[in-house]
């Protein structure tokens, strides 16, 4: 009894430890005519097993230590076949030290997550080549999801995976789907995955680090210090070119921690809550009505 238990666990280990995501997947079609959606339940079913069973990082993680993201897929478009055009929402978040809080970390908007699937198809991957759209957008964002997790922990540890999400862009340049190509548009996933292997964003990916690791996961414990840390590194995000092509890595920043910034200055003196704003407000006027929050004192 004990020798079957003991083959069954060496069957199961590899399997267990091969989980780096936790990743949460819906797959809708409001806009679809077609009402046979089994296709669609398989797909959603293939795509959480391609992204949760498989082993996407060189380090070995405790099933507690998985990375928590979400992928809703909105079919806009099916031939009825195999044939889809879709959009994709991606999102990650990351725990706080001494908290029960998720911090978000990840928030991208993929307007061409388009694809060819057949009802029941193996997805395959090879980092080599190219074998499908659908394996290599869900391969692309593992990688970019595990790459900025790892960064926000480490410093600079995420450049492995960027350096696969790039090979993986190189893969796909002589397909027929849209998204690939610098020429195709200045926030694609070509321009993603440039700016994150690219020297000019050093800073912003310093910033991450710094942010994540010496002020949120001090906040609990030390909040005065967790504050005046993000107030003494805000002048990271001016020392990045906002003007190159194609920037969207300083978007996708500004996205998911505008609000979280805010909420963590609020409590400053007035003095430094000003000087926050004024540094916020010009790297990211998008988000101007936010920041403007920190010349209130309510």
């Amino acid at each position: 009894m004990k020798f079957a238990a003991l083959i069954l666990f060496l069957l199961l280990a590899p399997a267990l430890r091969a989980q780096d995501l936790n990743a949460q997947v819906q797959v809708i079609s409001p806009q679809v005519q077609n009402t046979n959606k089994r296709a669609l339940i398989q797909l959603e079913a293939a795509i959480r097993d391609f992204l949760n069973g498989r082993k996407w990082a060189d380090r070995t993680s405790g099933t507690e230590e998985r990375i928590d993201c979400n992928f809703l897929i909105n079919i806009s478009e099916w031939d009825g076949s195999s044939s889809f055009k879709a959009e994709a929402q991606i999102q990650s978040s990351r725990p706080v030290f001494g908290t029960t809080y998720n911090s978000p970390i990840l928030q991208i908007s993929d307007k061409n997550f388009n694809f060819t699937y057949i009802e029941g198809q193996a997805l395959d991957f090879s980092e080599q080549q190219f074998i499908s759209n659908i394996s290599s957008l869900l391969a692309y964002y593992a990688y970019i999801i595990i790459g900025v997790d790892a960064d926000s922990f480490s410093r600079h540890s995420g450049e492995a995976y960027f350096r696969r999400a790039q090979q993986i862009v190189n893969n796909a340049q002589n397909v027929g789907f849209i998204g690939w190509k610098a020429i195709e548009g200045q926030t694609n996933r070509y321009w993603l995955a440039e700016n994150l292997n690219s020297q000019q964003y050093e800073s912003l990916r310093t910033f991450i680090y710094n942010y994540h690791r010496s002020c949120l996961d001090v906040l609990a414990a030390r909040p005065e210090r967790g504050r005046k840390t993000l107030l003494s590194i805000l002048p990271d995000l001016q020392r990045t070119d906002r003007a190159r092509q194609g920037d969207i890595l300083t978007q996708i920043l500004f996205t998911v921690k505008a609000s979280e910034m805010v909420n963590i200055l609020k409590p400053l003196t007035e003095q430094d809550r000003l000087r926050a704003h004024s540094i916020l407000s010009a790297v990211d006027p998008a988000n101007i009505r936010k920041y403007d929050l920190l010349k209130s004192n309510q």
